[in-house]
């Protein structure tokens, strides 16, 4: 597969490697590994409570464990995405999740707060190795036109795990145990590491860049205009969400419905993802976003008002939880679309730092969520939707620069025949 553009939708010179429709489907092997990685990402919010009492720490402090892979997944996202560019692709997806696996086996074990965050930050690892290029191998594999709804299968393993993940966890707390649901995702992430490597044709890897050559992508005022936002609007979804049951027991959500509420969100997850590829692809990316943060802003305000009120409207609250995680996991395909039209010539790169911006904004959520916390879930309530305004100010104002205008500017190193080389390096 030489000189073929990761994103120009040119038929690879190779035999086997699938493209167009077909390649879309070949893209669910790669879900399967985001399902494992968003799983591993989300299941620790449902069984907090239990975790904090078995470590003998508060809730705050056990929610820095989702601070914590959240920072290191942001930090090392474009690092690995550098220091693995000549690895096989498929080989580097295996190694990915065997990482993640691995050490969940590590965080089952903890003694203690300080072994657990350890065991995170490997865990982080192998996550921000495998997302960022599934994500951009996913969109190899189909024709321009299909790029998005590409991604967006890809993306749906991460919007299927916020279906299983907190509600497994929640299962976990009650009949099974927080240990036990960590080493259920251990065993997902060696499952599909096998199903990948069995399933996945074989791609190259890429020509190395230096990471400072490659970062030079930050220096273009459209690339800078649209990560911030990133931050933003996972920062308001996950203010909350970090702390979904302490949220559901506000509102007045018995424990006996718990799981329900916790699968409308995962639902609402799910179908956000895939109606915002097929959007994105059709309206485009900046409609869909104003459309998504306008719908946050309504689910975070409206659940603040009910847990200020002490009403207990229960249809009320089932659509806010769907309308919630509906508008949360609406913004990552159209995000990455947004990127990847400013700079298609380091699509993996772009892709791997809007997954640090994904991380960052649920760690700046989940920082913000646990100092909220103690003052009461309203406030936390309405700290995420105060921050889902500010993302949908941002959203305008940069979107009336025409930040997607902008010139395409060649990419670093882009004179080398890569994989990811586009039109303009040709």
């Amino acid at each position: 597969m030489s000189s073929v553009s990761i994103l120009s939708g040119s038929r690879p010179a190779g035999r086997g490697t699938p493209t167009g429709r077909s390649g879309l489907s070949s893209t669910l092997v790669l879900a399967l590994g985001t399902l494992a990685v968003g799983t591993d990402a989300f299941v620790v919010a449902g069984f907090l409570p239990s975790m904090a009492d078995e470590l003998h720490v508060s809730s705050t402090a056990a929610g820095q464990s989702v601070t914590v892979f959240a920072a290191a997944y942001a930090v090392l996202s474009p690092v690995l995405a550098t220091a693995t560019v000549r690895l096989p692709r498929r080989a580097l997806l295996v190694a990915a999740l065997i990482t993640l696996g691995l050490a969940n086996v590590g965080s089952a074990l903890a003694p203690n707060l300080a072994v657990l965050l350890v065991s995170r930050v490997v865990a982080a690892a192998g996550a921000a190795a495998y997302t960022p290029t599934a994500g951009a191998v996913g969109a190899a594999l189909v024709r321009p036109e299909l790029r998005t709804r590409a991604m967006a299968v890809v993306i749906g393993g991460l919007t299927a795990a916020t279906a299983l993940g907190v509600p497994l966890g929640n299962l976990a707390e009650h009949w099974l145990g927080w240990r036990t649901a960590l080493s259920v995702v251990a065993g997902l992430c060696l499952l599909f590491a096998l199903g990948v490597r069995l399933i996945m044709p074989a791609l190259p890897g890429n020509v190395r860049v230096p990471l400072r050559t490659r970062l030079t992508v930050l220096r273009r005022p459209a690339v800078l205009a649209v990560l911030p936002l990133t931050v933003l609007g996972m920062g308001a979804a996950y203010t909350a969400y970090a702390y979904s049951v302490p949220v559901l027991r506000a509102v007045r959500v018995p424990d006996s419905a718990d799981l329900w509420m916790l699968l409308l969100y995962g639902l609402g997850a799910v179908l956000g993802n895939l109606a915002s590829g097929y959007a994105t692809d059709r309206w485009g990316s900046v409609r869909v976003l104003t459309t998504g943060y306008t719908g946050m802003v309504l689910a975070l305000g409206l659940l603040t008002w009910v847990a200020a009120t002490h009403l207990s409207p229960a249809l009320l609250v089932g659509v806010l939880v769907l309308l919630w995680g509906a508008s949360s996991w609406c913004q990552t395909p159209a995000q990455q679309h947004r990127l990847i039209e400013i700079a298609p010539q380091e699509a993996p790169l772009v892709v791997s730092l809007n997954s640090s911006g994904i991380y960052l904004g649920i760690g700046l959520g989940t920082v913000l969520g646990g100092i909220a916390l103690p003052h009461g879930t309203t406030l936390v309530c309405g700290l995420g939707a105060v921050l889902a305004i500010a993302a949908l100010v941002f959203l305008r104002i940069t979107a009336r620069g025409g930040t997607q205008k902008l010139t395409r500017v060649p990419a670093a190193g882009c004179r080398h025949r890569a994989v990811t080389a586009g039109p303009a390096c040709r």
